[in-house]
């Protein structure tokens, strides 16, 4: 029965980023944001509760002046002015402990909620399957970790508490003024929709600015690390001028953007500055008419006293206009976390996937076809069936469908049509990390760990003592070859194995994959990179090893054919013969061709890319 594709989607292109972040401010996403410090109630209860106290104290300390000039100051009482001074100190160290903690509180509570927030990314990235590691850049996934989910916790730390406390200050201080003086009141009121003009006028070039800095920084850190991966291969075809220029061009980018939003930045603040000081000179001229005339009611002390309010309602609007350009970050980049969040993969196990009591080992393809996307077809109606502890050879040249038939396998990919089946079940219907778990694998593409070759050793089974290691090196007859290292199996290894030859980084991820002791094995041309005589130790090794286990081996010499049950001979993504060594040389068919090849003194199987079997 066919069955769609079930291939994981592209990596949204630069353009779908943009368009999808039309809404920087979001209230949805700042919900969502919110959400996150559910398991710290107290803590956010209790620094809200002081973002409210610190929102009424800093009008309060504009009124505790004015009440002192007002009563004791007017009424020549100098104990009044002493008490009344002692108060407007006692205020003012109260707020500096009620900054202080709501500070504290709020670092707190953003380094939790980017804790949890990275966790969750890192879980969501693990659950993706293979298809969306071979399709989305290294950086790109890199830059939710690190420049998005930093916006991220500033936006939590620093905008969301900072902007409520300012907000919190302007709507007191305007409650405050408007008690005082209506008429003066109605002056600073006139001051809203020029900023609103303002604002509105400056957010959308600031946004679609801040969302073109994070894709262009999303870019340069791919770069950085697709060409640190490379380096070698950067250096070995004297890359380093073209790489650096292609660099240039990305940074050069980044930083127009950055030009951009400066300009932007560098019109609005000065704007709104100048707003509020044209204002706050127009209070001036009314105010000092209103003192100099008894009969409007105000007097030296209110108009100080109003004075005094009106800055603490007007000096929060730079703070506010900084902080929303830091909004704008902190949304752009929780939308694209959030983004990559809900990127569900391209396929999950059933509700009711099982865990089987028991393997045997038994493989079934059954008519399965395989494409990587709508044009690049890799296996076209393959089936075979492998007996329990059978070991099979997969022969053919390069793109023929080999590892293919491997990641299948493995449940890396499904199928696009047919079934594949272990002891008669539907591979679908198996849970992923228990068929995970009882089975070992060994790619040509070696990869160990930072830290001791006994930590990469133990990778598939974590509680495996050190003899137990040394065990499976032993049964390899290789033990000999990592005890020369410098500290023996407690030697540190750098990142992606720097300081092992190639060598004793596959003996390495042989012995990972022995000590797992699995019931299936798969091995992709996993002995390319050891050298011959190593190589005869480990064939020898094999042949005990790889008793009583299922195992798939990518041929790439004719010594893995040569012991195998069966041979699987694969052409452009078709089974097209089937058997052992001696039937197989018997049919003279393409696995003759490619024997007589390797008989004429290759040293490999398969031919040279691109090259046909000797005929």
């Amino acid at each position: 029965m066919k069955r769609p594709a079930v291939i994981s989607l592209p990596p949204p292109s630069r353009d779908e980023e943009s368009a999808a972040s039309t809404r920087p401010l979001s209230l949805s996403l700042i919900r969502r944001l919110f959400a996150y410090t559910r398991p710290y109630t107290s803590r956010r209860n209790l620094l809200l509760l002081l973002v409210i106290i610190r929102a009424v104290q800093l009008p309060l300390l504009a009124w505790a002046v004015g009440a002192v000039v007002n009563g004791p100051i007017a009424d020549h009482d100098p104990a009044g002015i002493l008490w009344g001074t002692a108060g407007f100190l006692g205020l003012v160290i109260a707020t500096g402990l009620v900054m202080r903690y709501r500070m504290m509180l709020a670092m707190a509570l953003g380094e939790s909620v980017i804790h949890d927030l990275r966790n969750d990314l890192f879980r969501h990235l693990l659950r993706m399957p293979m298809s969306f590691f071979d399709q989305t850049r290294v950086g790109r996934i890199i830059s939710r970790f690190t420049s998005d989910a930093e916006a991220v916790r500033v936006g939590v730390q620093d905008v969301l508490f900072v902007s409520l406390v300012q907000g919190g200050q302007m709507l007191v201080a305007a409650g405050m003024l408007c008690w005082y003086d209506r008429p003066m009141f109605a002056l600073v009121m006139l001051m809203t929709p020029i900023m609103w003009l303002l604002n509105r006028h400056f957010r959308h070039r600031l946004s679609r600015g801040y969302r073109l800095i994070q894709e262009s920084f999303s870019r340069v850190t791919a770069a950085v690390a697709e060409s640190v991966r490379g380096v070698r291969e950067v250096q070995g075809y004297a890359r380093q001028d073209v790489n650096t220029e292609m660099f240039r061009q990305l940074a050069l980018d980044h930083s127009q953007y950055n030009v951009g939003i400066a300009r932007a930045t560098g019109v609005f603040f000065p704007l709104l500055e100048l707003n509020s000081q044209t204002f706050i000179s127009a209070l001036v001229l009314l105010g000092g008419y209103r003192v100099l005339h008894p009969e409007t009611g105000m007097t030296l002390g209110d108009f100080i006293q109003f004075f005094l309010l009106a800055n603490f309602f007007f000096s929060p609007i730079q703070s506010l206009a900084g902080q929303y350009n830091n909004a704008l970050t902190a949304m752009a980049g929780a939308e694209r976390v959030f983004r990559f969040l809900d990127t569900p993969p391209a396929w999950t196990d059933p509700p009711d996937a099982v865990t089987p009591a028991s393997i045997e080992g038994r493989v079934e393809f059954d008519h399965v076809s395989f494409q990587y996307g709508p044009d690049r077809p890799a296996l076209r109606d393959v089936s075979f069936r492998v007996e329990p502890g059978q070991t099979v050879a997969l022969v053919g040249p390069t793109g023929s469908g080999k590892t293919t038939i491997i990641r299948l396998l493995a449940k890396f990919y499904l199928p696009t049509e047919g079934t594949v089946r272990l002891d008669g079940r539907d591979l679908r219907t198996i849970r992923s990390d228990w068929l995970h778990q009882r089975m070992g694998i060994v790619l040509q593409e070696n990869f160990l760990f930072t830290g001791t070759v006994l930590d990469n050793i133990r990778v598939g089974c974590p509680e495996a003592s050190e003899e137990e290691a040394r065990d499976a090196l032993r049964r390899m007859d290789c033990l000999d070859l990592l005890d020369t290292l410098p500290e023996g199996l407690m030697t540190r290894v750098g990142e992606r194995g720097v300081g092992l030859s190639l060598g004793q980084r596959q003996l390495i991820c042989f012995a990972r994959a022995m000590v797992a002791n699995p019931v299936l094995l798969i091995l992709d041309e996993a002995t390319s990179s050891v050298d011959p005589a190593s190589e005869a130790r480990i064939q020898r090794a094999m042949r005990h090893l790889l008793r009583h286990r299922t195992s798939f081996i990518v041929a790439h010499r004719l010594s893995t054919v040569l012991h195998a049950d069966l041979a699987l001979v694969m052409e452009h993504g078709r089974l097209v013969e089937l058997g052992n060594h001696a039937t197989l040389l018997a049919a003279n068919g393409i696995y003759a061709r490619l024997y007589r090849h390797f008989a004429s003194g290759e040293k490999s199987l398969l031919p040279p890319p691109g090259q046909a079997p000797r005929k």
